[in-house]
């Protein structure tokens, strides 16, 4: 099931990590598969980015909107790239809201039934208000995964964005969770201003993802016994819910 990720990072990587502000994992060496019994797969190799995962680096607010206006603007720049026709429309559905209403609820419901955390209705009021906003907007170039394990920090800034195996054609909000679920609330406005225009639904289907991706992690940390995701992910969600 990793293949096409891996194939669609080898095709975009390369001409996406030179227009970028923020190093992305651009392949160096390329393997390819040759005979089934010795590896069938392809695989790269790629320069070792400094940082740590943004969920388990201790920030305080001021550090924490440093690190939002990094990926602000690195996002802006990598959503203003001419969309490449290669790569698929959204192959795991992050801009269908049913979908994703769906998912979020699931491991909601996980959360509370493994004590982790309950939501609070006003998360159910979100769920049910995104089941119609309008369709998604025209397609950009996007990361397609960007949740807090996949941007990393180094001495209190934005170091890189990592893990591009979903990169795809999609409406940009599908990039913006951390908005929601990083970005403290007082602190938003800073961010959409270093990012530029967002519409009304944009904003909900990135906070309908935040909570999604949010229950996820905390769900995983829970289960594999990862205490710095658990709590990142649970933080996460109050902060989705916050404001």
């Amino acid at each position: 099931m990793a293949v096409p990720g891996i194939e669609r990072e080898l095709a975009a990587l390369p001409g996406l990590a030179p227009r970028l502000p923020l190093p992305v994992p651009s392949p160096v060496f390329v393997g390819r598969p040759e005979r089934e019994q010795d590896y069938a797969w392809p695989f790269f190799g790629a320069e070792l980015l400094p940082g740590e995962e943004a969920g388990s680096t201790p920030l305080d607010a001021d550090g924490r909107l440093q690190v939002a206006l990094d990926l602000a603007r690195f996002l802006r720049a990598l959503h203003a790239v001419e969309p490449d026709e290669r790569l698929p429309r959204d192959p795991n559905g992050r801009e269908d809201m049913a979908k994703r209403t769906l998912l979020a609820r699931e491991e909601l419901s996980q959360l509370e039934w493994l004590g982790v955390w309950r939501a609070p209705a006003q998360a159910e009021r979100l769920l049910a208000s995104a089941e119609s906003v309008p369709p998604p907007e025209a397609p950009a170039i996007t990361h397609g995964d960007l949740h807090f394990r996949h941007l990393l920090v180094d001495g209190g800034r934005a170091s890189g964005v990592i893990d591009w195996g979903d990169v795809c054609l999609a409406d940009p909000a599908i990039d913006l969770p951390l908005l929601w679920s990083f970005v403290e609330p007082e602190q938003r406005a800073a961010f959409l201003d270093a990012y530029g225009r967002v519409t009304d639904a944009q904003l909900v289907r990135a906070r309908v993802l935040a909570l999604q991706l949010c229950a996820t992690l905390a769900h995983y940390g829970r289960v594999e016994g990862n205490e710095a995701v658990e709590l990142a992910g649970v933080d996460g969600l109050e902060r989705t819910l916050a404001g």
